[in-house]
Parts: structure tokens; sequence; C-alpha cells
């Protein structure tokens, strides 16, 4: 019954926009870049041409935060508009629900191809599977179940082939062919590239890393990976613009979680505090650049705080769509400030670090498993059908694990205290004085941190119910 109502829900949308006016989109996620890790952002070491040159031609955030402090979580916000919590994805190798609208799902409607490629990490790769990407809207995929490394093993359209070269290089090439295809049938295109790198183990290409002969051969490993994205971000703009379709293409650049650390070993979180895995700025804020010529005509850069959860909304009001019974989102349209409109965000922004845990999933070994069944025939050694399934309820106050408010330039990070009577500590930071959050000022603004803390576990409560399954 869930299953059908999902359906009704994705064929009663309403679409208003016209097919001469809908733009190509491409959505480019990294792993694990930190907000440091590009040039523009004053790593004078690291070597990202290409997105230092979209940083000053496109729209810049400079305030920009993945919805989660891991990757799992946050790949799922990009797909649904909704903080990964309200489905049960905590944290990474956790699942889609298959009941969400996907945002693969809602364009369909309006007549778009989708493909993903590269790095899928919300559920098995295998086609039966109920959160693969084939069940999740996309048409066309090669896909991995988890980060992968150079001659990887992806899954096209559920069959296991052997791919060639610069892990990065190989998952824009993949998407090229299905941009390709789309451009000479003269179809508008949702393509999704999430990149496998730099996530450890950090196994850059011989010539990316030596670029960089004076580092230490892990450093230079993980400064090569970057530069292996950045070159191939340089392809796909290239071809872009040889297929003739760059000006009416929206190319949305961000990554998943901040740097792994340690700071100057792999990853840089450009001076802020924290790295991958938790709330400080540090582990959610990211590098984020959209270029779309025929719309962002200059340069801009902004300081609005923006978040994964807005993509799939931004991609629905521009292009008119309207999801009947749409599950609650925790996004914000910000197409007003994609196009240069005054924009003042509408919602406070929340986050959520719950305490679970992840499911390990080694793509090259679950691929490998699931070429050698195809290739033999064999009956499958693993039962995916009930991928993304829930059946736990969850107490409406249970505000377990490290969460965070933020209300334009103030955020509130509470954070567990096992070692004491108190199961909370509270900081307050002002982010347009304090950048690396150095001064908590939580005892000094106490009516601020109560109201605050009022309205995230309010927001808290409607994630739950969410996770309850009370948005079906």
């Amino acid at each position: 019954m869930r299953f059908l109502l999902a359906t009704l829900v994705i064929l009663t949308a309403t679409i208003t926009l016209s097919a001469a006016d809908k733009p190509n989109m491409i959505l480019c996620m990294a792993d694990d870049q930190g907000y440091g890790d590009v040039g523009y952002n004053g790593n004078e070491l690291i070597k990202t041409p290409v997105l230092d040159a979209m940083s000053k031609s496109g729209l810049r955030f400079d305030r920009f935060y993945a919805a989660a402090p891991v990757c799992s979580p946050t790949r799922g916000s990009v797909m649904t508009g909704r903080h990964p919590n309200r489905f049960g994805c905590f944290k990474w190798g956790n699942t889609l629900r298959p009941q969400e609208i996907t945002i693969a799902e809602a364009v369909k409607k309006a007549g778009y191809s989708t493909g993903h490629f590269g790095k899928w990490h919300l559920g098995a790769c295998r086609a039966e599977s109920p959160a693969s990407p084939g069940k999740s809207g996309f048409d066309e995929w090669a896909s991995a179940p988890n980060f992968y490394e150079n001659d990887p093993l992806l899954s096209h359209n559920g069959i296991v082939e052997q791919y060639t070269g610069e892990s990065s290089m190989v998952t824009v090439n993949a998407a090229l062919d299905f941009i390709g295809t789309q451009v000479k049938d003269d179809k508008p295109f949702l393509a999704v590239i999430w990149f496998g790198s730099p996530h450890s183990p950090h196994i850059a290409s011989e010539q990316n890393r030596a670029l960089y002969p004076n580092e230490t051969k892990q450093r230079a490993n993980y400064l090569g990976e970057v530069t292996g994205i950045d070159t191939a971000m340089g392809k796909l703009r290239k071809e872009l613009g040889h297929l003739g379709i760059a000006d009416s293409t929206l190319l949305w650049y961000t990554s998943d979680n901040g740097a792994q650390g340690p700071e100057g070993v792999r990853g840089s979180s450009g001076g802020l505090r924290g790295k991958k895995g938790t709330l400080w700025e540090g582990g959610v804020r990211v590098p984020t650049i959209i270029e779309w010529p025929s719309v962002i005509s200059k340069n801009r850069i902004t300081n609005v705080p923006c978040n994964t959860v807005d993509i799939y909304p931004t991609v629905l009001d521009l292009l008119g769509l309207k999801m009947n019974n749409q599950p609650v989102l925790d996004g914000v349209s910000i197409l007003p400030l994609i196009e240069g409109k005054p924009f003042a965000r509408s919602k406070q922004m929340g986050f959520w670090d719950y305490t679970a845990g992840g499911t390990p999933r080694k793509a090259n070994d679950l691929l490998a498993v699931l070429k050698k069944e195809q290739e033999t025939g064999a009956k499958p050694g693993v039962d995916v059908t009930q991928e993304g399934t829930i059946t736990k309820q969850y107490a409406l106050d249970d505000y377990a694990g490290s969460s965070a408010w933020m209300d334009g330039p103030w955020k509130l990070l509470r954070m567990p205290n096992k070692k004491s009577a108190v199961p909370f500590d509270y900081y307050l930071f002002n982010l347009e004085q304090d950048r690396n959050e150095e001064t908590n000022l939580a005892d000094d603004h106490l009516e601020r941190v109560k109201a605050m803390t009022e309205s995230l576990e309010a927001w808290q409560t409607s994630v739950i119910r969410s996770l309850n399954g009370e948005d079906y």
C-alpha cells in the first residue's frame, strides 16, 4: 500500500513549466572534501584550478552545509529535501526509505531523463533492491554501493561492469555518455555525479600524485585525489561547451561532509573547528559552487546559510513542480538567491547526528560477488528486497546524539555529556563574528539558548514523527 501511495503521489504532480524553458541539471558531490580543500578558500598547496575558476565565474557559497557530518545521510538529503533522520538514514551505509519521493522521480514528471553516476551509498546497487538507483527514479546508472578507487567495478543498470581509468574521470565519462545521448535526442536531463574521492584509502593516479613531490605519500595521494576530481570537472565543463549546452545547464558542485582529518594530513577544514563526524563547522560546512551562465552572468559570493536539503525544493521551484502529498521538507528553495534576487531564509536549519551505528559497505567486494553471480547464474547470496524497511517506533522525546540549530548568524550546538548528571552541554556562537567557534556565548545569552533549544526540540519531534511513518 505504501509503494502504491508513493506512486500515486508522484503521478499527481503538477507541472507548469514549458518544455522550452527546462534547463539541464548536473548535481556533483565529492566524498569527504573539506571546506579548505580548494585553492579559492586559501589553500595554497592544493591544485584545483577548475574549481577555482568556477568560484570566479559562478555563485560561490561561503556558508553552505551538508545536512549531516557523514556521507549516506547527506546524499539522502539531496535526494529528498528532507533531513535524513526522517527516513532512518542515520549514518554511513544506511539506506533510503522506498516510500520517499526522490528528486529523480520528481523531475521525470517534467519530462526529464535521469542518470546517476558514481557513489550511491543509499542502498544496494542490485536491480532488485527497492533502494537501488533504478528503483529511486534513475533511468540510467553506473553506480557503486560506496566509495571506489581507480579501475572500479560499477553496477551499470544492475549489471556489474569493469571500468578502466582514474576514478573521478571514469565517473564523468560515464555521465557524459548519458548526457551526449540526451542532447542528441533533445531531452532535458538530470545527471547526478557523485565522486568516490577523496575518501580514504587515498590512491591517486600516478600523474596526479606526481604534482605533489614534496609531500608524504599519504598526503600526496590525498591531494592527488582532489586534483583528480578537479581535472574530471574540467572535462565535464569542456564537454558541456562542445555540446552547446553549457549556458543552459545548472551545474551544482558540493561535498557530502567535512574533511576526514587530521588537518594537514587528510583534508583541510580551512581553519574551521572540527572535522567529519562532528557538527562543528569543520564537519558540515563544505565548498559549494553553482554555475549556470544563462542565469548567473557574473561572479557572486554569498554568505547566506544554505544546505543540501535545499537542492530538492530548489529544483521543484525551478521546474514549477508541486508534488501532491509531499512529505514535510526541511529545505527551502534558494532559486531567488541563484537568480540574484533578494533572499532571506524562511526556515531555520536543524542538524542531528543521532546515536546509531553505520552499515559497512565495501563497494568492490560487494560488486565482485554480484558479478560472479551474474557470470555463473548463481542465486543471489543476499536478500536486499527489504532494504529501507523501518519497523521500529521511536519515542517522540528521544533526542539522543549531538544536534545543532542555526538561526541566521547564531548557532546552538548541543552535545551529549556522559560524565555529568546534566545530559547535554550547550554552546552558542555568532558565526559572523566567530566563524571558528572559539567563544561559547551560551552563559551570556540564556534566553536565546532557551528559545533556540525549544525550536530545536520541536523540530526533532517532527523528525521523529516522520521516522515513525506519519508522513505516508
